[in-house]
């Protein structure tokens, strides 16, 4: 055994190198793998930062009811009535001020994207007294909170950054009213940063809406409260509604985008790697080929087969792993933290975020080029293996 992994350390060592003696055909492979991991990285860094603006972070301690059937804020509906009786029920936490539950309206505006001048479908949230004390993570990063009663919106930091009319002071005009912008706010990331807010009261009457809602945010008292909030809330006999925790409901709404791009990522990646494989095939076949009688000397001296295989397969999965970390590196400064916005195709409404490059996606995309390695050197170290000593030794 220690004889065999000596052969294999010793073949291996000696091919890995002379690569700098094939440099041109090397350096087509590594850069046809690298050009494929960072085209995968950076369309999968789409749906990474898209899931990221859809994610809420923190403990499951916030839960959203809608009216049951709906799929969404857009399609569901609750009365005022409704909405007191939900922020009543048992496991939803409370303040001196009354229970940590906000009454919401969702609208769509049309506003211009600040990068193209089209025309942008933007979520407009009427939220109640408690709106930013439920969430929880929304901080003002300029001017203030909006005054209840008054035409005037906050705007998360991710609205304000990709769409036109949204600076602080600015005003908008929404329906026949105008808003005044009095606040960028965070939001920790999430999908409220790419909001308008304003005071649900006041944009009630502004859409016709009456005394009706969408939805109602609550915060629970613990993150176990959950089943006990949506017990009480599905066995009244007074309400109609389905209970969910907003991370898994934003989960929900950013499932078929994500899915999306994630496939399409995939076969663009997977016809660029069939490209790549090509090049590394001919790589390590001309490599096996400038070293025919080499190798065949090393087998006359009593190297076996699996070395001679494993040794090549050893180079090609080299290049492949230089050429994957060259493209990672390169996806990740080109594309990690770049901001867009796309429209969310669950709500028909624009989402602001930026390009994630995970570790774990560059770990994803590693092991791609890895897989094209290993694949592209599979076939040239079998015929290394196999080609007849003495007919190798003849050939110049």
């Amino acid at each position: 055994m220690i004889h065999w992994l000596s052969q294999v350390g010793s073949v291996t060592w000696f091919n890995v190198r002379t690569i700098p003696q094939r440099k041109g055909a090397a350096v087509t492979a590594a850069v046809g793998i690298a050009g494929v991991v960072a085209v995968l990285v950076g369309v999968l860094s789409i749906a990474e930062g898209f899931r990221a603006a859809m994610a809420v972070s923190g403990p499951a301690d916030l839960a959203i009811v809608l009216r049951s059937g709906a799929d969404s804020e857009m399609t569901s509906g609750l009365s005022r009535e409704e909405t007191r009786l939900i922020a009543d029920a048992p496991g939803v936490a409370r303040t001196p001020d009354g229970p940590l539950a906000s009454a919401e309206l969702f609208v769509i505006i049309n506003l211009l994207k600040r990068s193209t001048g089209t025309d942008a479908n933007v979520p407009l949230r009427g939220v109640g007294s408690m709106g930013a004390q439920v969430r929880g993570d929304i901080r003002i990063l300029e001017g203030r909170r909006f005054e209840p009663g008054r035409n005037e919106v906050m705007v998360g930091v991710g609205a304000a950054r990709a769409f036109a009319g949204l600076d602080l002071n600015e005003r908008i005009t929404i329906g026949r009213n105008e808003w005044e912008v009095v606040g960028v706010f965070a939001g920790g990331g999430g999908a409220a940063e790419s909001e308008i807010w304003t005071d649900a009261a006041v944009l009630q009457p502004a859409y016709h809406r009456g005394s009706s809602f969408q939805s109602v945010y609550a915060k629970l008292t613990s993150p176990d409260a959950f089943q006990e909030f949506k017990d009480a809330l599905t066995a009244n006999p007074q309400l109609k509604v389905k209970v969910l925790r907003l991370r898994d409901y934003l989960a929900d709404q950013s499932s078929m985008l994500t899915t999306f791009i994630q496939t399409i990522g995939v076969l663009i990646a997977a016809m660029m790697a069939l490209g790549a494989l090509f090049a590394a095939l001919n790589t390590m076949y001309s490599a096996v080929a400038a070293r025919t009688r080499e190798i065949a000397t090393l087998r006359a001296l009593g190297f076996g087969s699996s070395p001679v295989i494993l040794s090549v397969l050893a180079e090609s999965l080299v290049l492949a792993l230089i050429g994957g970390a060259a493209g990672a590196a390169l996806a990740y400064f080109a594309f990690d933290g770049f901001k867009a916005s796309t429209i969310n195709w669950q709500t028909f409404s624009q989402i602001a975020f930026a390009f994630a490059v995970t570790p774990r996606l560059l770990a994803y995309a590693i092991l791609w080029a890895a897989a094209i390695g290993l694949l592209g050197g599979l076939f040239p170290a079998i015929r290394a293996a196999r080609l007849p000593v003495a007919v190798a030794l003849r050939e110049t």
